[in-house]
């Protein structure tokens, strides 16, 4: 069963359209990714799909709501960390749960287990009589979290929740996410950041509002078009100028200290490219075919798109 599903969801302010026909299915107990840069219409859809916003047009469904007609009874079946998160500087973190039990209904009985077990869940135990203004940011997004699950929700919603978050604290937020798959909640992710999305079971890339691909993170590589040429050479960003100037055709790009060329045809663009920087007088420290991460792809989809 889908625990969400869009049809045709379109969201428009004045000619700008924000969301642009979104057609997906998110099934129970699932992590999915929905990704893009910013713009690409990420926050709009959690809004729409959160009741917070109306739909222009199309439909949705929550947990089995409506989003507009059930806008109500969705809300006690979903928990929702936005970008900026209300957490509250002044209170503790014991007490910003607490609050955030209140304001879900969350019974006096057994709450207290609850607490504890969340606390613990997150790593939250030693810290729990600390003003949350004091937390680093990802202890801010991990209690976050934890008032997000306070009420044990169907669906969960995380929009960008490690933007800005250090590495260590990113990779710690999601094995909490994978815990929670344990449980059977569905999670719904945005993010900005492309090797997160790989950790997803299954995701959609959106680009100015519209739908680019769908599926599980070797699915949409599977999109690439042409293949991937990594270049280990002196000088990278030399090399990278001189490649854009010299192979025209292909898709040249710097990633960190290697020269990627997206090739239709990789036997020719690896001696191509090997001739180019060797009349240079740029070593060449290796030139080999490897497998497309999702920027890759995602850089490839949207230049195929702009060009059509």
């Amino acid at each position: 069963m889908a625990a969400i599903r869009t049809e045709n969801l379109t969201k428009r302010f004045g000619d700008l359209a924000a969301v642009d026909s979104l057609t997906i299915s998110v099934q129970e107990g699932e992590i999915f990714g929905l990704v893009g840069p910013d713009g690409a219409g990420k926050t709009t859809t959690m809004r729409l799909l959160t009741a917070i916003m109306e739909p222009t047009s199309g439909e949705a469904w929550v947990a089995g709501h409506h989003v507009v007609r059930d806008a109500e009874a969705i809300k006690d079946d979903i928990g929702y960390m936005s970008q900026r998160f209300g957490l509250y500087p002044d209170l503790s973190v014991m007490e910003n749960i607490d609050f955030y039990a209140d304001i879900y209904g969350v019974p006096h009985k057994g709450r207290a287990e609850k607490i504890d077990r969340l606390l613990s869940f997150s790593n939250l135990t030693p810290f729990k009589k600390r003003f949350a203004g004091n937390l680093s940011g990802g202890m801010k997004q991990k209690l976050g979290l934890a008032c997000a699950l306070i009420h044990t929700p169907k669906v969960l919603f995380l929009d960008e929740p490690t933007n800005g978050v250090d590495p260590v604290s990113r990779r710690d937020f999601w094995r909490i996410l994978y815990q929670l798959l344990r449980e059977k909640v569905t999670i719904f992710v945005s993010t900005a950041y492309l090797d997160e999305a790989e950790r997803c079971n299954r995701l959609a890339l959106m680009h100015k509002g519209k739908l680019l691909a769908l599926g599980t993170p070797s699915e949409v590589k599977k999109l690439m078009r042409g293949t991937i040429i990594e270049i280990r050479a002196a000088e990278p960003r030399k090399a990278t100028t001189l490649l854009r100037e010299t192979m025209p055709a292909s898709s040249v790009g710097l990633f960190g200290d290697r020269v990627h060329v997206v090739a239709r045809d990789a036997a020719m663009a690896m001696a191509q490219a090997q001739e180019v920087l060797s009349k240079a007088g740029l070593a060449v420290g290796g030139v080999r075919p490897i497998e497309p991460s999702l920027e890759d792809v995602f850089v490839s989809v949207v230049g195929s798109e702009n060009s059509s």
